[in-house]
């Protein structure tokens, strides 16, 4: 199960590095263009907040526990996104966008179960 949580972890970051820092990096506007059509509703500095939170939480998922440096930071960072998705299937349920609510539904799902896993049995300190 630990291989298991590891490869969910490096999913989810490497999904969430790179959302992140398309949203941090793009203009609102060409964001919008790609298909982001939810940003419009949002001011562009809620946009690159919400771009920000999702690098630091990507590293969040690996960086500790391969350094062994405060592990507990791996569910914390699952946690934040989870919550993140939660957001996200809200926003775009409203919006009835739903093939992107599916999309969100499953990183929500992941994220709960590495939560689950990384907070329970299969913790860094057991």
């Amino acid at each position: 199960m630990n291989i298991v949580l590891w490869i969910i972890a490096a999913v989810l970051a490497v999904a969430f590095l790179g959302a992140g820092l398309m949203k941090l990096t793009r203009p609102k506007e060409k964001l919008i263009e790609s298909g982001l059509g939810w940003a419009e509703s949002w001011s562009d500095g809620s946009v690159k907040l919400i771009g920000a939170l999702e690098v630091l939480a990507a590293v969040g998922l690996v960086l500790p526990a391969l350094l062994d440096i405060a592990p507990v930071l791996v569910p914390l960072a699952a946690l934040g996104l989870l919550i993140i998705m939660i957001g996200a299937v809200v926003v775009h349920a409203r919006r009835r966008e739903y093939p992107q609510v599916l999309f969100n539904v499953v990183l929500l799902v992941l994220s709960a179960v590495l939560v689950w896993g990384r907070f329970g049995p299969y913790s860094f300190t057991s």
